[in-house]
């Protein structure tokens, strides 16, 4: 999800950082790694993603805790074709994984126009944007995929009972100005967003998704079990068919390229990775790229806007306009979140960081 609330604490986002690799690094995370996961993070914060900001730190902390997420070791090689490499993640932490992934397919990519790497047994690995920025801005294309096997939480469309998780699709897409941030989910929204809304008493904008009849309702709660609810495919109702297409397609390109996925046992939270990047002066030049991108989003911005609205933005505009605002102003945080890492910041001796006045 992507949003700001204005009327939240606010810290200063150097500080989040700091805070968050140090509580990492007290349950046990390497220092490097800490900090790879931290500055994803806090960007995911920054970015307006705050149902995959620091909200996972306590989860990611409690996973650390249980050894569900491995801190040393590195990922195995299991195939390497030049363009095409494939790792086993060995569940090591998502974050720092994607970012070595991207650096590996960034490499291939500046040699054989296009690198892709696929990841088995990663752990979660946050938002899609902030890895979408740091690609685009590098002049080169990235497509990234997730998928979360031992979540079941979206129907099918036609169906009621849970087979896919949300399965986020990020692209980053360089321009002459600031780069296009695409971070969707193949479903109408996420477990992030419902499970804080279900505990905080508190309906969906709309009815995103189904009961266990298939009557759709705004009410998250009927994701807490002992209910049996669903999610529903991005499109909804009417055009669900679409999202659950592109789910099928995030799971080919993750699970079915890992060879690991929804069909092996296990309840793990974890993912299978796809990471693409392209580099477009192994086409027709980075310079023409831009130029037609730069065309399209003009095109976008100068299109009449529908009666009341406040006209087009490009995928990405608001959350990197939310990025230089919290960097400079600090970083709004839900009081949810503030006392689920206060309480981790106490277990482990990390002093919490003062909002701002």
């Amino acid at each position: 999800m992507n949003s700001s609330n204005p009327s939240a604490p606010a810290y200063d986002a150097a500080l989040l950082l700091q805070f968050a690799q140090q509580l990492l690094q007290r349950a046990g995370m390497p220092a490097d790694r800490a900090h790879d996961v931290a500055d994803i993070l806090v960007e995911g914060d920054l970015l307006g993603h705050d149902t995959h900001g620091l909200q996972l730190l306590p989860t990611y902390l409690a996973e650390i805790e249980s050894g569900s997420l491995a801190v040393n070791g590195d990922p195995e090689v299991l195939s390497d074709l030049g363009a095409v490499l494939a790792w086993d993640g060995k569940r090591l932490p998502g974050p720092w994984l994607t970012l070595r992934a991207i650096e590996e397919a960034s490499r291939r990519a500046r040699r054989f126009g296009a690198g892709i790497v696929n990841i088995r047994r990663s752990h979660h690995i946050a938002a899609l944007a902030p890895y979408a920025r740091r690609v685009a801005e590098d002049g080169l294309v990235l497509l990234l995929m997730t998928s979360a096997p031992a979540a079941g939480t979206v129907a099918p469309f036609g169906g009621t009972r849970g087979v896919f998780s949300p399965s986020p699709i990020g692209v980053g897409i360089p321009t002459g100005q600031e780069p296009m941030l695409v971070d969707v989910s193949t479903s109408i929204t996420t477990n992030g967003l419902t499970g804080r809304l279900a505990r905080e008493g508190r309906k969906l904008p709309a009815p995103w998704l189904i009961d266990e009849r298939g009557v759709p309702t705004d009410d998250p709660a009927v994701l807490v079990p002992p209910r049996a609810g669903t999610i529903l495919p991005l499109g909804g109702v009417d055009a669900g068919h679409k999202g659950y297409g592109l789910s099928l397609m995030v799971e080919a390109l993750t699970a079915g390229l890992a060879g690991q996925g929804r069909s092996d046992p296990g309840q793990r939270w974890g993912g299978t990775v796809f990471v693409q990047v392209i580099d477009p002066a192994a086409f027709n030049g980075l310079q023409p790229f831009q130029q037609q991108m730069d065309w399209i989003a003009g095109a976008c911005r100068a299109n009449p806007p529908v009666q009341g609205g406040a006209g087009v933005r490009l995928p990405g505009e608001r959350g990197l306009a939310l990025r230089r605002q919290g960097r400079q102003q600090g970083v709004p945080l839900a009081p949810g979140i503030v006392d689920a890492v206060a309480a981790w910041a106490g277990k482990l001796g990390v002093p919490m960081p003062a909002a701002l006045a």
